[in-house]
């Protein structure tokens, strides 16, 4: 697989927030989004046997597995790296931009997929799939990432189109007072959590964190 690097931190977003985590981060995107804090992953990385990457994690006293970008997507390999680290007894956590189609043939045991919906601020909005979101299962989680309340009010319509059956986040560009998103939240009284990037809160943007 090709990877831009592996790590062991905090994981800051979504259901799993404050827990531990590996990260492997592969390489390659293939959205654009202007607020992107990965672009280091679009073309920086390396080649590394499936094996050796179970090698590389074993050595981190942790069960949690985040693959994340980049999109995973991408890689045909990903699917059995999922396979084989379920087997292994990981639970999984696969990130994904939402653009590419969902296969039902990916492995659901020790999975949750935490998928985003781009919002117009990301330039990157016409590229959503959104047939993924019929897909996702209560266990999984659906992330909108917000700058202004464009952002907001075009998840707000997604929400009440789709109507996902998942965990669903709300995330605050960095640099957007996450106050002023979570009024809205109160005054709609979405059923949508909050959630505020806790790494960068710890160690602001340094890489591999």
């Amino acid at each position: 697989m090709n990877i831009n690097e592996i790590f062991y931190s905090i994981q800051g977003e979504g259901q799993w927030t404050g827990l531990p985590n590996i990260f492997i981060r592969t390489q390659g995107c293939n959205l654009r989004c202007t607020y992107c804090d990965t672009k280091y992953a679009y073309e920086k990385g390396k080649k590394i046997p499936i094996n050796l990457i179970i090698k590389k994690i074993s050595e981190y006293p942790c069960k949690h597995v985040c693959i994340t970008g980049g999109e995973p997507l991408l890689q045909t390999e990903t699917q059995k790296l999922i396979d084989v680290l379920a087997k292994k007894g990981y639970k999984i956590c696969l990130e994904t931009n939402g653009s590419i189609p969902l296969n039902s043939s990916i492995s659901k045991k020790n999975l949750i997929i935490s998928m985003d919906i781009k919002c117009p601020s990301s330039k990157m909005n016409e590229k959503n799939n959104f047939k993924n979101i019929e897909k996702l299962e209560k266990k999984d989680q659906l992330k909108f990432v917000i700058k202004d309340k464009k952002d907001y009010e075009y998840a707000k319509k997604i929400l009440s189109k789709h109507k996902p059956k998942c965990s669903i986040f709300f995330q605050p560009v960095w640099g957007f007072k996450p106050q002023i998103l979570a009024e809205w939240i109160i005054r709609d009284g979405l059923n949508v959590k909050l959630g505020l990037q806790i790494h960068k809160i710890l160690w602001k943007e340094k890489k591999g964190c």
